[in-house]
């Protein structure tokens, strides 16, 4: 596997860090969690639901292939542990407030000063400068300051909305993974380790090049329910159906437009497909929310079969991973003990991910973090 030989230690917690080393794990990294000595270690072990073993789905899906060592870094025999532990890492992991790990002793100095060639990764709110340091925050707190919740308005009331995606940590979590392995890449001929200051609020306006163009090039607010992202543009759109469902139009491409007006009789409509998102295309939103609002769901996906536009139904997060499609993408796992876990979505033809379902027993100082041990 790619990364088989890779050590890996994580400090972090929740979801950007774990899910990161998650990843690394899957194609073939010893990754070893650094759980607080606390009684609890890893939070997600206790948070939602939890399937017949006493295990919760999200520890499930953040943990698999690990291994766990509980320690209490302010204690000096502990310390000494992780020390010798980061010895041979190739990769640390953190996810602490900016300073903390300068004061439990284990931060990038320290580490690099006994091992010259980590790749030491911090992820953190705001990053480790600015103004906002040290501002606690999760990832809605982000998102709000990173103008994403704004972005999440109701078209008709416009209000804005709890985001339903972490996508802070979410974006947080793939540009980590980018970075450390960049850093891994460039050591391979330096020999030199590296430090990563990740901010999750960097990563969230890194991924705005879609809906940044009224601030840029206009200096104004984006008109979100106006804007082809977010509803303004009839072919990128939520439609109700006569049965109280949803179907989604996401293509606002003018050969989509003309495919589809084309096969409800309206192609004199395509002129209005042309113009731009907004008030200019109402009379195409409105023609398309009347015409789906005649027939069912099951209607409309019998008729959208034949034709070459982007559509498909709003579904429930059950009726997708209910889907044969995720299986046949070997996005549904299942482990000996019928157990599910989500799928390895880094799809390699030559030394491709094997995944391990055996998850960590809350870490002791003895055995767990020595790999055979």
């Amino acid at each position: 596997m790619k990364l088989q030989g890779i050590k890996v230690l994580d400090l972090s917690a929740f979801l950007p860090g774990p899910h990161m080393t998650m990843m690394m794990a899957d194609h073939g990294a010893d990754v070893i969690m650094v759980e607080p000595a606390n009684g609890t270690g890893e939070p997600t072990r206790e948070i939602g639901q939890k399937t017949g073993d006493g295990i919760t789905v999200w520890f499930r899906n953040i943990a698999r292939g690990k291994r766990s060592v509980a320690l209490n870094l302010k204690d000096p025999a502990d310390h000494a542990i992780f020390m010798d532990l980061a010895k041979d890492a190739d990769v640390v992991v953190e996810a602490f407030r900016p300073g903390v790990v300068k004061r439990l002793g284990v931060d990038y100095d320290a580490v690099r000063a006994i091992n010259p060639g980590v790749v030491y990764c911090s992820i953190s709110a705001f990053g480790q400068t600015g103004r906002y340091a040290h501002k606690p925050a999760h990832d809605m707190t982000v998102q709000a300051l990173a103008g994403l919740v704004d972005l999440n308005r109701g078209l008709n009331d416009t209000q804005p909305a709890s985001p339903n995606m972490p996508v802070a940590d979410m974006a947080a979590s793939l540009m980590a993974l980018s970075g450390v392995l960049m850093a891994l890449l460039r050591r391979a001929t330096t020999g030199k380790g590296d430090y990563l200051d990740l901010s999750m609020f960097d990563a969230a306006l890194a991924w705005t090049p879609n809906v940044t163009g009224p601030v840029f090039a206009e200096d104004r607010h984006p008109p979100v329910k106006d804007m082809r992202s977010f509803g303004g543009s009839a072919l990128y759109h939520i439609y109700e159906t006569a049965d109280a469902r949803f179907l989604v139009l996401g293509g606002s491409e003018i050969k989509f437009a003309e495919n589809l007006l084309t096969a409800l009789g309206r192609p004199d409509l395509i002129a209005i497909a042309k113009k731009p998102p907004g008030p200019d295309q109402e009379p195409l939103r409105a023609f398309l929310k009347a015409t789906f609002a005649s027939q069912t769901l099951a209607d409309w996906q019998e008729f959208l079969r034949a034709v070459d536009c982007c559509w498909a139904p709003v579904r429930s997060l059950k009726d997708a991973f209910d889907d044969p499609f995720v299986v046949e993408r070997g996005m549904m796992l299942t482990d000996a003990g019928g157990y599910r876990h989500i799928g390895v979505p880094i799809r390699f033809v030559d030394e491709p991910a094997h995944p391990h379902f055996d998850l960590p027993a809350f870490g002791d100082k003895s055995a767990h973090w020595r790999r055979g041990g």
